[in-house]
């Protein structure tokens, strides 16, 4: 079990962040701000956290003859869940350093931009501004950092791997010809 998840969640995690980190470079290069939005950034976590499904049925099919608890397929999803957010985390950390941490100051000025074009008052717009000074302060502290980007892709690995334990303790659950042999015996 333990092969199994380190391996898919490493590819799980660069996949994850790779998509995502290039979606940010596409949009800073002025490239459509479709790369860079919330929805597509969880598509690809959805995305990326499938090999949760593939690493359940493999480990069940083929360790398992087949059948499988709930238990053992949530600690492989929660397995993979845990390696992918510290690959994530890992390979994020590597980039700020090589664009020298300025991330944060484009996300922050970002926001402050579109608070503005969108017609904000003077009072909001000065409340913004604030907000984005404390954002900038914390984000330079790596205690706060960390936890903050494991947090962005965790909760989604986490949910997918409560989804693929519910449907592979179902035997039948896109049973392998293996499987069906085995369970027939």
């Amino acid at each position: 079990m333990r092969k199994i998840i380190l391996t898919y969640g490493a590819v799980t995690g660069a996949v994850i962040i790779l998509s995502m980190t290039l979606g940010i470079y596409a949009a800073q290069a002025g490239a459509d701000s479709f790369f860079a939005s919330e929805t597509i950034g969880y598509s690809i976590m959805i995305i990326g956290f499938s090999m949760i499904f593939v690493a359940t049925k493999k480990y069940r099919d083929q360790e398992l003859g087949g059948v499988i608890k709930f238990s053992s397929a949530f600690k492989i999803g929660l397995g993979i869940s845990l390696i992918a957010g510290i690959v994530y985390v890992f390979v994020w950390e590597i980039n700020l350093y090589f664009t020298d941490y300025v991330f944060i100051e484009q996300y922050t000025n970002s926001i402050i931009e579109k608070t503005r074009d969108a017609g904000a008052s003077q009072e909001e717009l000065t409340a913004t501004i604030e907000q984005m000074e404390q954002m900038k302060e914390r984000y330079g502290n790596v205690l706060f950092r960390l936890p903050m980007t494991f947090t962005e892709i965790f909760p989604v690995g986490l949910l997918i791997s409560l989804i693929s334990a519910v449907l592979f303790r179902n035997p039948e659950f896109l049973a392998s010809k293996q499987s069906e042999l085995n369970t027939e015996q």
